[in-house]
């Protein structure tokens, strides 16, 4: 009987610990490797080939997330990038200018760059220039690689989603200026 009993609490637990559900909405991470954020800072120009580069050290299962502050230095507006920009049209410039926002990672860099239809050094305005390459700001998020799924998957372009879904604590923010 004591042998019947041990048998039928081992196979209870069994199944309350295979039931058990974590669909909080908030995604499991690797303990040992923490989600983060970083800023970079930095201009775009003929002479840095109009990339930014900024050095990492990081798994080949990390998610990267590259925003662009769309807003001001004290009020940040965070908004994903890639990201294409259609210019006003302009006499003096060609018509139909378009500059895009784009970016490449490896396990050791991030590159964000600009590219466009038309010469960046040339056909932009100072208003232009200063709008889009000057003193640029990113916010490269770094999420390990999610350890199962979930069923509520986060919008990627709402950069307070993505903090919130991945619990990420963005108040102390690694800042780097690049050049």
């Amino acid at each position: 009987m004591k042998k019947l009993f041990s048998i039928f609490a081992l196979a209870l637990l069994s199944t309350f610990a295979v039931s058990c559900d974590n669909n909080d909405e908030v995604a499991v991470v690797d303990n040992t490797v923490y989600a983060q954020v970083k800023d970079v800072t930095g201009t775009f120009s003929s002479s840095n080939g109009y990339r930014l580069t900024q050095g990492l050290s990081i798994s080949n299962t990390t998610v990267v997330l590259v925003y662009r502050n769309v807003g001001a230095a004290n009020n940040p507006i965070w908004q994903l990038i890639p990201k294409t920009y259609y210019l006003d049209d302009n006499i003096a410039f060609p018509a139909n200018r378009e500059l895009d926002y784009n970016f490449d990672f490896t396990t050791v860099d991030v590159e964000i760059r600009t590219e466009a239809n038309f010469d960046q050094a040339t056909q932009m305005t100072s208003a232009e220039r200063s709008s889009f390459l000057m003193n640029q700001t990113f916010r490269i998020v770094l999420i390990p690689g999610i350890a199962g799924k979930t069923s509520n998957p986060v919008d990627h372009n709402d950069y307070n989603a993505v903090i919130k879904f991945y619990n990420i604590n963005d108040s102390n923010v690694i800042k780097t200026k690049l050049n």
